[in-house]
């Protein structure tokens, strides 16, 4: 057998990192940065007033007070978006909006709350220092300089300020388009009626929501019979074509029982088929199809969830340029002794919980070990990892949790 820890450097290798493509600035939310962003103009672009007001000469306005105000002409308005905007000659005013461009000659603003709000003349009742009320330019992001580097996942503040510097598109990793087919005689889609010994199939609709969650664009194919020929004939259309596939996901068919169609299909075909030491999940394999990526998961809902998490999630996120590809994991307190088997690292669903003052957290778990216990997956919102060293995990001692 595998360690998990080899099997997922395996696993992302195969997906290695996905290429950069360029894309308008709306269309990248949740992508990540591919290249630097440098910024091709400063941010603010020019000086200007942070207040409604009036530009004015500090000097001008020393000593001004409620009791002593100073009066000044109101030379000109300088609203937002003006570009001819007039110097200020000394004793005077320019009333002034927020964003607006500093008039040369004037170095602070006098917020209009702090003024008779004069249009003609103004009095002023309080005196301001220099740059007061005045955004720099290039305070915020200097021209030429780095504004947003790349690994940078593109939320709704880095798309804002890429639009800021003038950027209309970004080099970013884009999802890929990935094929997930499940396989196996016994599956029946809803709502067809159920005959003595058929199940609905349900591992297509776990793999290709927790996939579209990434990001990815899904396409499933349902209920695949345990024939080779069958098989072949869902996956060969999507591996070329104008519009094929980037990677390829299964669930089933890769156990050592008779009638593993996957296995039987893709062995010596460019797919390797291993058992990683966990529980559960053990049976697994990866490799390529026809030049395609293809990572082939155990039928048992709970196997397919679990090897999702261990191995599926970080690589795509490692393709995708993500630098935290991790669930976040922490320490609690169990609140039931847990029996694992020897050898194998094993990932119980569990409930996590804390109260305030804790540090750690409570955890218990939900449902047993079985890899068929789905519903006991709904009401878990996390994994507890019990390592490969581990027989016993008793009450009360301390243990690893991935948070969901």
């Amino acid at each position: 057998m595998i360690s998990v820890d080899d099997y997922r450097a395996q696993v992302t290798e195969l997906l290695g990192r996905r290429p950069a493509v360029s894309r308008p600035v709306p269309d990248c939310a949740g992508l990540v940065l591919a290249e630097d962003v440098a910024a091709p103009v400063s941010l603010p672009p020019f000086d200007n007033s942070a207040m409604d007001g009036y530009a004015v000469r500090s000097a001008d306005v020393a000593g001004a007070s409620e009791d002593s105000p100073v009066e000044l002409r109101v030379g000109e308005d300088i609203p937002a978006g003006r570009v001819d905007v007039p110097a200020l000659p000394a004793g005077t005013a320019h009333r002034i909006m927020t964003g607006a461009p500093m008039p040369d000659g004037a170095d602070a603003v006098v917020m209009v709350e702090r003024t008779d709000g004069g249009v003609q003349t103004v009095r002023v009742f309080a005196e301001s220092a220099p740059g007061t009320h005045v955004r720099r330019a290039g305070e915020d992001v200097a021209r030429g300089t780095v504004a947003l580097t790349a690994g940078t996942v593109c939320g709704p503040a880095q798309l804002g300020l890429a639009s800021a510097v003038g950027r209309d598109t970004l080099a970013v990793h884009t999802p890929p388009r990935v094929l997930v087919v499940s396989t196996g005689t016994e599956l029946v889609l809803p709502p067809e009626p159920l005959a003595h010994g058929q199940i609905y199939e349900s591992n297509s609709i776990m793999l290709a929501a927790a996939l579209r969650s990434l990001g990815c664009e899904v396409t499933t194919v349902r209920s695949v019979a345990d024939d080779v020929d069958s098989f072949r004939g869902a996956i060969e259309p999507w591996l070329g074509g104008t519009t094929p596939v980037d990677l390829v996901v299964t669930s089933g068919g890769v156990s050592a029982g008779a009638y593993e169609v996957v296995k039987d299909t893709l062995t010596g075909a460019g797919v390797t088929f291993t058992k990683v030491a966990m529980q559960p999940g053990g049976p697994q394999g990866h490799g390529t199809w026809e030049g395609v990526p293809v990572v082939t998961l155990p039928g048992n809902p709970v196997s397919v969830l679990v090897s999702f998490e261990a191995f599926l999630r970080p690589a795509l996120l490692t393709s995708l340029g993500h630098t935290d590809v991790e669930r976040t994991r922490v320490r609690a307190r169990l609140l039931e002794t847990l029996h694992v088997p020897a050898g194998k690292r094993q990932f119980r669903r569990g409930f996590h919980s804390r109260t305030d003052g804790e540090v750690t957290g409570v955890v218990g778990p939900r449902g047993g070990p079985g890899s068929h216990l789905l519903a006991a997956f709904t009401q878990a919102n996390c994994l507890i990892v019990l390592g490969e060293d581990v027989t016993e995990a008793p009450e009360g001692s301390e243990v690893d949790v991935l948070l969901l």
